[in-house]
């Protein structure tokens, strides 16, 4: 019998992806999502992209205890991959009780039914947020952690929680991926990165300015302390975040207990070298003007990847240009979303 993992936040954009290279290797798959800030349109995407339907989809919320219950007795269930969440730095500064709920009260409630339902594998997703304004980059999973926003300060706290149930119960699996900063779109150009409203995250701003439904990009702040002033972040395409979720699955039964992984590329990426990438993909120009910085912003949040490449000899294989080529060929063929 195939493995059936359920997937929270699979009508998302990095959980959409994901639900795809999970079916593209045999997997059986449950989808639980919201749609607070996901199209249910993508459901169909996934099946025609991967060639093979979903096991179930169910609009869920994961703090509703008893519909996840539910979820959990309907389906032989043998690992979870948690994406539920909100993930706005700017966001998170403004609502901070909505991202402690969502977040961390939303994955409590998921390890509770899990236990109730004798599931104990997990594959959490986590962020490099959590690292902070980092002294020196790129990050080890052994670099200090200090976040600079509630987003992070909920992804940290979820950390804790599961590194202290894994403590408790002897049973537990758990491998929190610390990924950085996901782009990009399946090549296909039937999945990418749909946000509801303004995007909160760059790359899809700048596709959309490229597109012609928003006129120019704000760039948070050109004085930090990097090659050109505007912020340096290590950019993975979504679908080696994917494939890198889907090879945790695989590496949940290495050890029992709590493990944190980078995914990442080892590339740093300012601001202004992602606008002339993605204007050279596209073949138009980006307007972008420069604006103060955003609060909770940090300049710089590079990966060294090196321990997961050593534990499950695996790495990221697509560059900015793949990145880049992906998310325009999904914005041009879906210029006003899934839905439209």
């Amino acid at each position: 019998m195939p493995e059936t993992v359920l997937v929270t936040g699979g009508a998302g954009f990095i959980g959409s992806h994901t639900c795809v290279e999970l079916l593209a290797h045999g997997y059986e798959v449950v989808v639980v999502d919201n749609h607070v800030n996901s199209a249910p349109h993508a459901l169909d995407r996934i099946a025609k992209t991967a060639g093979r339907p979903l096991a179930a989809s169910y609009q869920v919320d994961v703090r509703d205890r008893q519909a996840l219950s539910r979820v959990f007795a309907a389906h032989r269930v043998d690992a979870v991959i948690h994406f539920a969440a909100h993930k706005a730095v700017g966001e998170s500064v403004a609502l901070p009780v909505e991202y402690y709920d969502t977040n961390v009260a939303g994955t409590c409630a998921l390890l509770a039914v899990m236990h109730e339902h004798g599931v104990h594998r997990l594959v959490f997703s986590s962020s490099c947020s959590v690292y902070g304004d980092a002294d020196s980059v790129p990050l080890t999973e052994h670099s200090p952690v200090a976040p600079t926003n509630p987003y992070a300060h909920t992804k940290l706290m979820c950390e804790r929680v599961l590194e202290d149930v894994c403590a408790h119960l002897a049973e537990m699996k758990v491998l929190a991926l610390r990924y950085f900063n996901p782009v990009g779109a399946h090549p296909s150009g039937l999945l990418g990165e749909d946000p509801q409203g303004v995007p909160n995250n760059l790359m899809p701003y700048v596709a959309q300015v490229a597109v012609g439904r928003r006129e120019r990009l704000s760039v948070f702040g050109d004085d930090y302390a990097t090659a050109d002033g505007t912020g340096v972040r290590d950019y993975i395409h979504v679908m080696d975040v994917a494939e890198g979720h889907r090879v945790a699955v695989e590496h949940l039964d290495d050890r029992a207990g709590f493990q944190v992984f980078n995914l990442g590329t080892g590339t740093g990426t300012s601001v202004l070298q992602l606008v002339a990438a993605f204007g050279e993909a596209s073949g138009r120009p980006i307007p972008y003007q420069v604006v103060d910085r955003r609060p909770g912003d940090v300049a710089a949040l590079v990966a060294d990847a090196g321990a997961v490449a050593a534990a499950w000899n695996w790495t990221t294989t697509r560059d900015l240009t793949a990145m880049c080529r992906d998310a325009w060929r999904f914005q041009q063929l879906n210029p006003h979303g899934y839905a439209r």
